[in-house]
C-alpha cells in the first residue's frame, strides 16, 4: 500500500505473508497522523467477494479488457476478476505481498512503484483498478497530479481508471460542526502512514483522501471524464475517469 521503494522492513508483507502461512490472528498496528492508532487485521486484505464493500463490488462489475490492478495487496479483486475471465496483472510495492499474490494463484505479479516506467513494459490496460482508497496510493496532491499524466502512458485508447477514495474533512470538525483547518497547510487529506508488524516497523508513507470536487478538478485538468459511480454514507465513493 505504500507508494515509494523502501529498504525498511516490509511489515504489511510479513503480516500477509504469516496470514497465508497460518497465523490467522496476524494484524497490523496502523499509525497515521491524522488520527489514533488502528488495528488492522490481514485477513482483511484476503476477504472474498461477499465479505467486500458493495463499493468494490460494484468495481469488478464495471471492469472491461486487459486490468492493471495496483496496491493489489494479497491479490483478492485480482482472484475474483481472474475467476472471471479477466487477464489481470497485479502490482504491489510490498515484496511480502508479491509472494503472496503468487502463491495464492495470481497468474501476473509484478513488484512496482505506480509511477516505476516498466510498469507496463510497454503493455496498453483497458482498466486501472485503484480499491481500497486506491487514489491513496498517489501520495499527494502532487503525486495525484503526476499519476493523471503516468497513467495516459498505461491506458489502452477508451481505457479507465476506476478508483476509491474518501473525504477525511469530518476529521476537522469542532464541536459546532465547522470545519477547522490550517489553510497555511498542506491539503487536509495528505496523511502519513506508518505500520507495524511484530516487531517490525516499515518506512513512513504518504497517503492522500481525495474529496470528489478536487478530484473532479485534477481529473478533467488533466484530461480526463469523469463519473461518480456510487458513494457510501462515510463519504467514500467510487469514481470512473476515462480520457476525454
Amino acid at each position: 500500500m505504500s507508494n515509494t521503494v523502501s529498504t525498511a522492513p516490509d511489515a504489511l508483507g510479513q503480516a500477509l505473508l504469516a496470514y497465508q502461512h497460518g497465523h490467522l490472528s496476524a494484524t497490523l498496528a496502523v499509525h497515521s497522523s491524522v488520527a489514533d492508532e488502528e488495528v488492522l487485521p490481514a485477513a482483511y486484505f484476503f476477504r472474498s467477494l461477499w465479505e467486500m464493500p458493495e463499493m468494490e463490488r460494484t468495481a469488478l462489475e464495471e471492469c472491461r479488457g486487459r486490468v492493471l490492478d495496483l496496491g493489489a495487496g494479497a491479490g483478492c479483486h485480482a482472484l475474483e476478476l481472474q475467476q472471471r475471465g479477466f487477464t489481470v496483472k497485479a502490482v504491489d510495492i510490498s515484496v511480502g505481498a508479491v509472494e503472496v499474490m503468487q502463491e495464492r494463484g495470481v497468474h501476473e505479479v509484478a513488484c512496482h512503484d505506480i509511477f516505476d516506467p516498466a510498469l507496463a513494459a510497454g503493455e496498453k490496460f483497458d482498466t486501472i483498478l485503484m480499491l481500497m482508497n486506491g487514489v491513496g496510493l498517489t501520495g499527494t496532491l502532487a503525486g495525484l497530479e503526476r499519476f493523471l499524466e503516468h497513467a495516459k502512458t498505461l491506458l489502452a485508447p477508451g481505457g479507465q481508471i476506476l478508483a476509491t477514495s474518501s473525504d477525511i474533512s469530518y476529521l476537522y470538525e469542532d464541536e459546532d460542526g465547522a470545519l477547522v483547518f490550517d489553510l497555511n497547510g498542506p491539503y487536509y487529506g495528505e496523511v502519513e502512514y506508518t505500520m507495524h508488524y511484530a516487531h517490525q516497523t516499515g518506512a513512513a508513507f504518504h497517503w492522500i483522501f481525495t474529496d470528489p470536487a478536487l478530484l473532479q478538478d485534477y481529473a478533467e485538468a488533466a484530461g480526463y471524464a469523469v463519473e461518480f459511480l456510487e458513494e457510501d454514507d462515510q463519504q467514500q465513493y467510487l469514481v470512473r475517469l476515462t480520457l476525454s
